[in-house]
C-alpha cells in the first residue's frame, strides 16, 4: 500500500471516529403525562426514536406523572438542574411572566393545530418566543398541539347567544377573563370537582379537553351537548431544557432531539384528529348534539378573546412582543384584521 493511501485512510478515519466521539448524555425529562396516557405513549416513542438515531448517545431518563416535583414546579426544576428539560407547557408559568399565555394558549386565536404550528416554524413565532424562554435560561425545543378543545354543556351551545348566563368549569387564567366578558359564568374549580359538580347542577357544562378525551372522562354520560370542532382554547405542551444543558450538546444530538419531537409534535395532532372525528361519529350516534359555531360566531368570540389579548399584552414586554407576532401572523392568515 502507497505510503498516502495509508495516510488518506488513516485520516478518514480519524474523520469518521470524530464524528461519533461526543461524549454519551442523559437527559433526565418530566412529564405531567402518565405511562398510559396516549401522549405518554407518544413520548416513549420519541425517546426511542432518540436514542435509536443517536446510536445510544442519548440517553432519556422520563419521570411521567410529576413524579419529581410538581407539575407547575417543573420548569423551574430545569432552571435549577434538578432535571435537564420540561416536557409540560408554557401556561403553567404565566406567573413568572404573563407572555408565557401566549405560547401555552392564545385563547380563540387559531382554528387548527396546524395554523398553531406554522405560525411557530414560519411566522417568527419560534425566534420571538425564544428570547422569552432564553430569558429564564431556558430553551424552547418545540411543541405539541393535540387541537381544538371541546366546550361539553347540559344545555345547547348553538352559538355565540348561548354563552349568556352559562355557568361552566373554567380554568383559571385568561379563559375566564374572556368568558366572563362575553356574559358567561366561568367557574375555577379542580378537574377532579367536575363530575359531581355536573350532576348536582352547580355547573352548566366544562371545559375539560378535546371531544375524544371526553369521552374518555365519560362526560357525555351526563351531558348531551357539546362544541365540535372547538373554537376557544387550543393548548401547547412543549418541550424546553436548561439552556446550558442544551448548548452543551453537539449540534448532531440538538438536530436529533429537535427533529425526533417534530415528528412527535406533528403525530399527536394528527392521532387526535382521527380519534376526535371517530368520537364525534359515536357521539352523534348515541344522540349526543355537536355544534359546528358558524363563521359569524366564531368572529364575535374572537372579538372577545383579543380584548383579553390586549389586556395580557400589557403585562409585560415580553407579553407585548409575542402578541405583536401573533396578530401579524393571524392577520396574514385572514383570522383577525387590524
Amino acid at each position: 500500500m502507497k505510503l498516502s493511501t495509508v495516510f488518506t485512510t488513516a485520516a478518514a478515519a480519524a474523520l469518521m471516529a470524530g464524528a461519533v466521539s461526543a461524549d454519551p448524555i442523559t437527559l433526565r425529562i418530566q412529564t405531567h403525562y402518565a405511562t398510559e396516557h396516549p401522549t405518554g405513549q407518544a413520548l416513549a416513542t420519541w425517546i426511542d426514536d432518540v436514542q435509536t438515531m443517536s446510536g445510544g448517545d442519548i440517553t432519556v431518563e422520563m419521570f411521567y406523572s410529576s413524579s419529581v416535583v410538581a407539575t407547575t414546579e417543573t420548569f423551574d426544576a430545569a432552571i435549577n438542574g434538578i432535571i435537564d428539560c420540561d416536557a409540560t407547557g408554557g401556561a403553567y408559568q404565566t406567573g413568572k411572566n404573563p407572555a408565557f399565555q401566549f405560547v401555552g394558549d392564545i385563547m380563540g386565536g387559531y382554528d387548527t393545530p396546524w395554523q398553531q404550528y406554522s405560525w411557530l416554524y414560519y411566522g417568527d413565532g419560534y425566534a420571538a418566543a425564544q428570547e422569552l424562554y432564553n430569558a429564564q435560561g431556558m430553551q424552547l425545543i418545540g411543541w405539541s398541539i393535540y387541537g381544538q378543545e371541546s366546550l361539553s354543556s347540559s344545555k345547547p351551545l348553538a352559538g355565540f347567544e348561548d354563552l349568556k348566563g352559562w355557568k361552566f368549569r373554567s380554568p383559571p387564567g385568561m379563559e375566564t377573563e374572556i368568558f366572563e366578558k362575553l356574559g358567561a359564568s366561568p367557574i375555577v374549580m379542580d378537574f377532579t370537582e367536575i363530575f359531581t359538580a355536573l350532576e348536582t347542577g352547580i355547573i352548566d357544562g366544562a371545559d375539560a379537553s378535546g371531544l375524544a378525551n371526553n369521552v374518555g372522562l365519560g362526560l357525555y354520560d351526563i351531558v348531551k351537548h357539546a362544541t365540535y370542532p372547538g373554537f376557544h382554547s387550543m393548548p401547547s405542551d412543549h418541550l424546553a431544557c436548561n439552556q446550558a444543558v442544551w448548548e452543551g450538546m453537539t449540534e448532531q444530538q440538538r438536530r436529533i432531539i429537535d427533529t425526533a419531537w417534530q415528528k412527535l409534535s406533528f403525530q399527536i395532532a394528527l392521532a387526535n384528529e382521527k380519534a376526535n372525528a371517530e368520537a364525534a361519529a359515536e357521539l352523534t350516534a348515541a344522540g349526543v348534539t355537536l355544534y359546528d359555531w358558524s363563521p359569524e360566531d366564531r368572529a364575535e368570540f374572537r372579538k372577545g378573546a383579543q380584548a383579553a389579548w390586549e389586556d395580557w399584552g400589557t403585562r409585560s414586554p415580553e407579553a407585548a412582543a409575542l402578541l405583536a407576532s401573533h396578530k401579524t401572523y393571524l392577520t396574514q392568515l385572514g383570522l383577525i384584521s387590524e
